[in-house]
């Protein structure tokens, strides 16, 4: 499936293009190790989760959006030494974070803390999907290690083609100071086409739960299974 990406001609090359989400895997799973020695079970060893498949491939799955520049954050605000240069053709903020104010994110249970702005970080690229294509964006799965949490969007794509989608953020750790470097994943996006779902729920039959069986029994024998006889190979 093909997604276009387009920004403004006086930023190209100024912000950090979306990547393949597989070329963006956090560096705590390179450093996590394949194999730990478990207190709870008497020193045996057991597999991390660097060797769960599943978790791998949805880390990889999709495309990530990255922040534009660095961002500092000191004593709960954010700041920016970054002066990309201005359209005259265009109204998009160069400003790499905006912001709603408290009241719109009242009566929903995100764990906003009262009187705390919900950030928005700037997106510079439209996204033009397939027909009958939308994207779900949502924050980078699996990344508990930064300091917010992105909210969920679906935006039908093979439409509105010609517009930025933004993503809105709760900051979630107050205890934060640092730098967000440039190229931060601050959102992870997944094109879903548009097709309803039938749902076909029953019990096994006598086939269905002897192949059930077998896979469990396979699982207990080999933890590796997955991978190696019901993974499908990815497209690089």
């Amino acid at each position: 499936m093909k997604l276009r990406f387009r920004c403004l001609p006086e930023l190209f090359g100024l912000v950090p293009e979306p990547v393949p989400a597989r070329s963006s895997l956090p560096e705590w799973l390179r450093a996590a190790p394949a194999m730990i020695p478990s207190e709870t079970l008497g020193g045996a060893e057991v597999r991390g989760l660097k060797q769960c498949p599943p978790l791998i491939d949805a880390l990889s799955l999709g495309v990530m959006f990255r922040l534009a520049t660095d961002v500092t954050v000191q004593e709960g605000e954010l700041s920016w030494d970054w002066e990309p240069p201005a359209s005259l053709a265009a109204r998009q903020t160069r400003a790499p974070i905006g912001l709603h104010v408290p009241e719109q994110a009242s009566g929903v249970p995100f764990g906003l803390p009262p009187d705390q702005f919900v950030v928005k970080f700037t997106n510079f690229w439209t996204v033009t999907a397939p027909e009958g294509v939308s994207l779900l964006f949502t924050h980078p799965l699996n990344r508990e290690d930064l300091p917010f949490r992105t909210l969920a969007g679906m935006v039908d794509c093979d439409r509105f083609r010609d517009g930025f989608v933004h993503f809105p953020a709760i900051w979630r750790d107050p205890g934060f100071e640092g730098v967000l470097p440039a190229g931060t994943p601050v959102a992870q996006g997944f094109p879903i086409r548009r097709e309803a779902l039938e749902l076909d729920c029953a019990p096994m039959s006598p086939a269905e739960l002897a192949a059930h069986g077998k896979v469990q029994d396979g699982l207990q024998d080999d933890p590796g299974l997955y991978r190696k006889s019901f993974r499908a190979t990815r497209a690089q």
